[in-house]
């Protein structure tokens, strides 16, 4: 039976180096895990710290066309897929950010060989040596806890931590627990770790099991260790994300068998192992949701690409509804082109096919360059409403019941100006350099390792459009006192 053997901060990285050529686009300081940005959230400027932040001067036109890249939450399931097979894969269309890199230190901690490709990562986890990765990354990044699944799944055991991620609100595990239960998995949580072992030998049973909600990560987790189960395995009520169906369709690349892809239900014959396989990651609906957005606010017209249509319906639906003009120019391009007047609108956020809470708060930023009055309804994550305090910094005027956000355009006192502002979670920042985009003055962003974690190369892709957004090393002296 193997024994967990990552135990302490310094026993994390014997296995190998973590240092992956072209995997990280900016350099990261020690004393942390190497590769790794420290994640105290809101950074302090204001007690003399030097720390990086992004620079927004308002009022600039973007033209041109910005290239998306592949999904960051599809590729760190994907990659915690890696773990189910036992030969060589090769990935492409894995985004470079911080996210990624904690997901690579994850597997090596656990003795998986990665390599950066011409197109991609090179990924072999023919040799786990640990059933137990590296604590102090899984503390960082909620998604690497979906590696249970797989290692369960392969190995019949697992010791992950409980996971981390950005302060949005609760996201409990019951249902990854329960799930791995029903598929004949003992599991107990203590000392903040969860103990899964397999109770029928070494090798998961297929069993049938109903999800409350339909979590992505529990579907995700549960999708893995039925694949290797023996047995049939139905699933029922399942996120149906397009990550989701984007982890079933690499899983089934490698000789997964799963039918029900994109519905609610799914039924998972496990197989003895997967092997190697080809894959490319979908692009990144988020980022290209993000960069729409941003073309809405400035009021100019770009394209982007590639894009999958279906995949964006609820926030294109949303813009068009608002007076934005969307063609798509080719299968996998698309063109936006706003009216100078936006009308108000109302969000809820919903698991897919509904509007996306990661793009909630941006939206949020749209709404205060709007006429009228706008809602959100945020039903996803209660925590969700943490960037209003920075957009009323801004002058945004935003009022928050519960889970309830009103917002008034600029016929009703928004009036965005610049100011520092702290990005609190990864989309928070997101939003904060929209609104930066569409101030009056210049715009100090603080937390942008946040923002480095979920965007690739965003101040470049933005300078490449006509933004005028720089990364300065520390905040500017004069600001450092206010």
């Amino acid at each position: 039976m193997m024994r967990a053997q990552m135990t302490s901060a310094s026993s994390c990285w014997p296995v190998r180096n973590s240092s992956i050529p072209g995997l990280v686009a900016h350099n990261l300081s020690p004393p942390q895990v190497p590769g790794v940005q420290s994640d105290n959230g809101v950074f302090g400027s204001r007690t003399g710290l030097l720390v990086e932040c992004l620079e927004v001067s308002g009022g600039s036109k973007l033209s041109g066309h910005v290239g998306i890249s592949g999904a960051k939450n599809s590729a760190l399931a994907v990659l915690a897929g890696a773990l189910c097979s036992e030969e060589e894969l090769n990935l492409k269309m894995i985004p470079d950010l911080h996210d990624i890199q904690r997901m690579v230190q994850v597997l090596q901690s656990v003795g998986v060989k990665v390599k950066r490709s011409a197109s991609g990562l090179t990924v072999d986890a023919s040799e786990i040596v640990s059933v137990e990765p590296c604590p102090e990354v899984v503390r960082k990044l909620r998604a690497s806890f979906f590696v249970i699944g797989a290692l369960v799944g392969r190995k019949g055991e697992a010791v992950v931590p409980l996971p981390g991620g950005c302060d949005i609100g609760a996201r409990p595990i019951d249902l990854h627990v329960r799930g791995l239960r029903a598929l004949g998995a003992q599991v107990e949580i203590r000392q903040d770790k969860v103990y899964a072992r397999a109770s029928h030998g070494k090798r998961l049973v297929g069993g049938k099991f109903h999800l409350d909600y339909p979590s992505v990560g529990a579907t995700e987790t549960l999708m893995m260790a039925a694949s290797l189960a023996d047995g049939e395995t139905v699933l029922s009520n399942v996120a149906q994300e397009p990550e989701v169906v984007d982890l079933a369709q690499f899983l089934i690349s490698c000789g997964a068998k799963i039918c029900g892809v994109g519905s609610s239900t799914l039924v998972i014959k496990g197989v003895k192992k997967l092997h190697s396989t080809d894959f490319t990651i979908i692009p990144d609906r988020i980022e290209a949701g993000t960069f729409l957005i941003a073309a809405a606010i400035t009021r100019s017209s770009i394209s982007m690409s590639p894009i999958i249509p279906q995949h964006m319906t609820a926030v294109t639906n949303k813009l068009q509804e608002m007076g934005c003009k969307l063609r798509q120019t080719s299968q996998d391009s698309l063109l936006i082109s706003p009216s100078q007047l936006l009308s108000s609108t109302s969000i809820t956020t919903l698991p897919y096919p509904g509007f996306p809470t990661d793009l909630q708060p941006q939206f949020m930023t749209l709404m205060t360059s709007c006429i009228g009055r706008s809602v959100v309804k945020e039903t996803v994550f209660e925590s969700r409403m943490r960037h209003v305090e920075e957009l009323q910094k801004l002058g945004a005027k935003v009022v928050v019941n519960k889970n309830v956000a009103v917002i008034r355009g600029i016929d009703c006192g928004s009036s965005l100006r610049g100011v520092p502002v702290t990005a609190t979670d990864l989309r928070a920042g997101a939003a904060l350099v929209l609104a930066g985009l569409a101030a009056d003055g210049t715009t100090h962003i603080e937390g942008i390792n946040h923002i480095d974690r979920g965007y690739e190369s965003f101040d470049q892709k933005l300078r490449l459009l006509g933004a005028s957004v720089e990364r300065l090393a520390s905040l500017p002296v004069e600001l450092v006192t206010l």
